[in-house]
């Protein structure tokens, strides 16, 4: 995917037209088309402020990555999520588990759905704080 590409992909995900990207670039329309279709280079300082704007990294936004950021989670981290979650329900699922909250009583199919995706975006977000946290900065690319 071309940075064209990418940009009026990200400006339509934000459900903003060309005239709104332009007014919030301070450029012109036809310079936000000229992006898009590939015919005129970007400056450093447009793509800083489209990487905010945009909440993406510049590598991004050249097409050097497909990671949106340097702490998006790989395929790998997102096993280790679904085995975390996996041993946490099974752990709080069993006799001694999560079952006193409910006087006893077992939890229901729709209750443990939304526990377990409650726990998913948990400790996906927590994984991410992570990355954000301990990445060195010569490992975080253009991102400040």
């Amino acid at each position: 995917m071309t940075t064209g590409e990418r940009i009026a992909s990200l400006r339509k995900e934000h459900s903003m037209t060309q005239p709104m990207l332009a007014e919030k670039m301070n450029v012109s329309q036809s310079t936000v088309t000229s992006w898009e279709n590939d015919r005129r280079g970007v400056s450093n300082e447009d793509l800083r402020k489209m990487s905010k704007l945009f909440d993406v990294s510049i590598d991004y936004l050249l097409g050097n990555s497909d990671k949106r950021h340097y702490y998006s989670l790989t395929d790998k981290d997102y096993k280790d999520v679904e085995a975390i979650l996996n041993d946490a329900m099974n752990g709080i699922t069993g006799k001694t588990g999560v079952n006193y909250f409910k006087n006893g009583g077992e939890l229901t199919d729709e209750d443990r759905a939304l526990l377990e995706a409650s726990m998913r975006q948990t400790i996906i977000l927590a994984k991410e704080l992570a990355k954000k946290k301990f990445t060195p900065k010569k490992y975080r690319g253009s991102e400040e």
